[in-house]
């Protein structure tokens, strides 16, 4: 019998701090107008007063628990590319906080990414025999790793986590994900780079922290290129994707893409011929969170009833690495609290 994960339960958090563009203006040479109409964004949430990327982990993990209606799993995955510490991992801390036990807990790293390749890496964990049942958690506090006085990336990035419960089912059922599509170009990967605190830099180097210069703690980023790659790379996932689940794209209800720009969004969402109205957008108010993009993206539109049980949901995403990966599923009846 083949088995699939299964999308159980789901929940998002995000932090209180709202940024909004006026905010960015006045230390920023830019306006409202400029960012809006580049980015599509008008606010975003940041973390503050000590708060960190694992606290928003166990806020939306607790959601997806209680979603499920669940107290327990077998494993507990985080994708986060804003780690609260180089060392160790973040998940198994979460699971510790939420009295999930001695459970297998990692983090994985692919940025924009993330939460795409989590669900192939959880789903293997299913498929496998491994777990039957897995917590995983795509957790931001990116604002951190971001230069405050820097026009390009100051206004796209903001913080926020989305979790997802996934159990053992059949791949008929409703919430079964996949199949996947997922590719990488490692030759591109100085175009989004954070070079700080690495084991390339402290090598060559041998500089401490205080002597490391101050850009290289804040994200790179080769804008025009990133846009480039980002349409292409989504587009061609995309169609691979649906033509291993046998869709057309006449048959997609809703298409949720990486809110990395609304202008990347829109342009894969021509490329593809799906009609604006089909997508799910929600970068206006969050920014780019990275790996908690997607299921904030879900979340919110679960709990709107923009996301119905029964649509088909193409999902698509790409990022730092350079890295880009695509599923699809047909929406199961869960409920969801809004994150918004």
């Amino acid at each position: 019998m083949t088995v699939s994960a299964v999308i159980a339960g789901l929940g998002a958090w995000l932090p209180p701090g709202v940024v909004t563009n006026n905010d960015l203006c006045s230390r920023l040479d830019t306006s409202e107008e400029w960012i809006e109409s580049r980015t599509g964004i008008v606010e975003r949430r940041a973390v503050s007063g000590g708060m960190a990327t694992l606290d928003l982990a166990v806020e939306a993990g607790g959601r997806a628990l209680k979603a499920a209606g669940v107290s327990g799993v077998d494993a507990v995955v985080v994708a986060t590319t804003s780690p609260d510490r180089i060392c160790p991992a973040g998940a198994p801390e979460v699971a510790s906080r939420l009295g999930l036990g001695p459970i297998a807990a990692y983090d994985l790293t692919s940025a924009c990414s993330g939460f795409v390749y989590g669900l192939a890496t959880c789903a293997g964990l299913i498929s496998a025999g491994i777990a039957k049942s897995v917590l995983f958690i795509g957790s931001e506090a990116f604002s951190t790793f971001i230069d405050p006085a820097n026009r390009t990336t100051a206004p796209i990035f903001g913080d926020g986590a989305g979790a997802v419960v996934l159990r053992c089912g059949s791949p008929e059922e409703p919430g079964a994900i996949g199949p996947f599509d997922l590719g990488s170009d490692g030759a591109q990967a100085d175009l989004l780079a954070i070079n700080g605190g690495g084991s390339r830099q402290r090598s060559a180097t041998g500089l401490g922290h205080g002597e490391v210069p101050t850009e290289d703690w804040y994200l790179s980023m080769a804008g025009r290129a990133i846009y480039q790659q980002a349409i292409a790379r989504m587009t061609e996932s995309s169609l691979a994707v649906l033509d291993r689940a046998g869709w057309s794209v006449t048959e997609v209800d809703r298409f949720v893409g990486h809110q990395a720009n609304i202008r990347i969004l829109n342009s894969v969402a021509q490329r593809l011929g799906i009609a604006p109205e089909r997508a799910l957008i929600n970068i206006d108010r969050v920014g780019n969170a990275l790996s908690a993009s997607i299921p904030l993206v879900l979340a919110g539109a679960a709990a709107g009833g923009e996301l119905r049980p029964g649509d088909r949901v193409l999902i698509t995403a790409f990022g730092a690495g350079l890295s880009w990966g695509s599923t699809v599923l047909v929406w199961p009846d869960i409920s969801i609290d809004s994150p918004l």
